[in-house]
């Protein structure tokens, strides 16, 4: 299904888009990317969406991308006797291991491995950030605090430890029986939650076996600092904004976006920009300006992917939100300023046979009249580089490879095709010319740029470009290979 703009859009499932009708909605209106939240919904109930996504990419004949985004560890405070108190600015105020319920002084916090990891000074986040404690004396089972922002806090809310990198792992008990649930059921892509260091990817990549693709999402602090050892063992990054301004000043959030998507991009691995993106249409079909321009400013930074969350997974108005991404993302695109931003946040010359080929083929679209650039890929890997460079005309990403078709559908402006493999170059340019034609991407009186690995059906081979025609009987009345 051609997009009329390059950025994806993911559309996360929920209450308010479980069924058949619905999700293939979704994916007209734009969702290229299906995102099954791991902390909501039986085993039963994603094996569902599960099925239904599959089914509509069947019925569409479209590739469509799943991520099961892992809940992480859960760190929360215990129970009030009257269920919450209001805790003063200035006061003192206890964490400590002790289970009985909580008052306007003390509360159980029943996490040993944050007090083992905490020092005088350091401050706990109460409720996404709205009640701040700082630490004045600590131990193995307590915490002795004052209250530096006060308000009400109530049962099992969550705490937030920003200034330290704590002892736990980024997937508990639940995310890895999750997580092999997820893998067996046959989603592309994994969300790992928590993570601060690269060895938490490298856990969840040595469960997965190669099953789903690893992307990891940088919510904390630590996750900022280590962002380059993380990226570089990840294969795609989730920027979540909404958790890095709960644990970091929100101003430091706009430029730590643009920062690591700049990164990822470099590296040729897919990042999403993520959490309230149009969160006022959770309850309004229309957006705010504030909204819109936020989409937009992601799409300008040259982002592979644009999220949803409780918009299509609770919002009264879930295909609403998709189509104003989509149109959002399309009006961007076609403003002249937005390739001139893309070009000049292009990195420098890369070393590899293969950087080479894929900055020629732009290079060659962008000052010719090609028609559009097509990849054959069997890991993926030629598309990502391609996508790197973000060219000005389409992509098309032809593969033998279902798995890889998918994991391509996060990918900016990656058109995923699913061709029989091939063992010639010729058959490739002649099925290169016949997709573009069939997608509306060239006629046959256009020209088209192919790139591919020989030999074919090996990895990491990409070492081959041509400008054909795509008439494929000039095709092969010119190639006698």
């Amino acid at each position: 299904m051609r997009r009329l703009r390059n950025v994806k859009i993911v559309a996360t499932l929920g209450p308010s888009s479980d069924t058949y009708d619905t999700i293939r909605a979704l994916h007209e209106a734009g969702a290229d990317v299906f995102r099954l939240n791991m902390s909501h919904g039986t085993h039963d109930e994603i094996r569902a969406k599960h099925a239904i996504i599959r089914q509509v990419e069947k019925d569409l004949e479209s590739p469509i991308a799943i991520l099961a985004d892992l809940q992480g560890p859960k760190l929360r405070v215990g129970t009030f006797e009257y269920g919450e108190e209001t805790l003063e600015e200035g006061a003192p105020f206890r964490l400590d291991l002790d289970k009985d319920k909580g008052d306007r002084s003390r509360v159980c916090l029943p996490h040993p491995e944050i007090f083992a990891a905490l020092t005088p000074g350091a401050h706990l986040l109460v409720n996404d950030g709205k009640i701040r404690l700082k630490v004045k004396d600590c131990g193995p089972d307590f915490a002795n605090c004052t209250v530096v922002t006060g308000g009400v806090i109530s049962n099992r809310k969550g705490v937030n430890v920003p200034d330290v990198v704590l002892p736990l792992a980024a997937l508990s008990k639940k995310d890895r029986g999750d997580l092999e649930f997820a893998c067996a059921l046959g989603v592309d892509w994994l969300a790992l939650s928590f993570v601060q260091r690269p060895s938490d990817v490298e856990e969840a990549r040595d469960l997965a076996k190669d099953r789903a693709a690893i992307l990891s999402k940088i919510e904390k602090p630590a996750a900022v600092e280590n962002f380059d050892a993380i990226l570089e063992v990840s294969d795609g990054i989730m920027v979540a904004r909404g958790d890095l301004g709960v644990e970091l000043p929100v101003q430091a959030v706009p430029p730590i976006q643009k920062r690591l998507t700049r990164k990822c991009r470099a590296a040729a691995k897919p990042v999403i920009v993520a959490t309230q993106m149009l969160e006022s249409m959770i309850e309004s079909p229309m957006p705010t300006r504030a909204e819109v321009s936020d989409v937009a400013t992601a799409i300008y930074e040259g982002t592979d992917a644009i999220m949803l969350s409780a918009e299509s997974a609770a919002g009264q108005y879930p295909i609403e939100a998709v189509t104003t991404m989509d149109k959002v993302a399309a009006e961007v695109e076609n403003d002249p300023n937005y390739m001139q931003i893309i070009a000049a946040s292009r990195g420098g010359r890369q070393s590899g046979v293969a950087d080479a080929i894929v900055a020629a083929a732009r290079e060659i679209a962008e000052t010719t009249d090609i028609k559009v650039i097509c990849c054959f890929t069997q890991s993926g890997t030629t598309a990502l580089l391609v996508a790197r460079e973000r060219p000005g005309v389409p992509i098309i990403a032809l593969t033998s490879e279902m798995g890889t078709a998918r994991r391509l559908a996060l990918s900016w402006g990656c058109n995923c095709v699913i061709v029989e493999k091939l063992d010639r170059f010729k058959m490739a340019v002649v099925n290169a010319a016949r997709v573009a034609r069939a997608g509306g991407f060239a006629t046959e009186e256009d020209q088209i740029v192919v790139t591919a690995g020989v030999p074919f059906n090996v990895p990491g081979t990409t070492n081959i470009l041509r400008v054909a025609p795509c008439d494929e009987r000039l095709i092969y009345n010119t190639d006698p290979g």
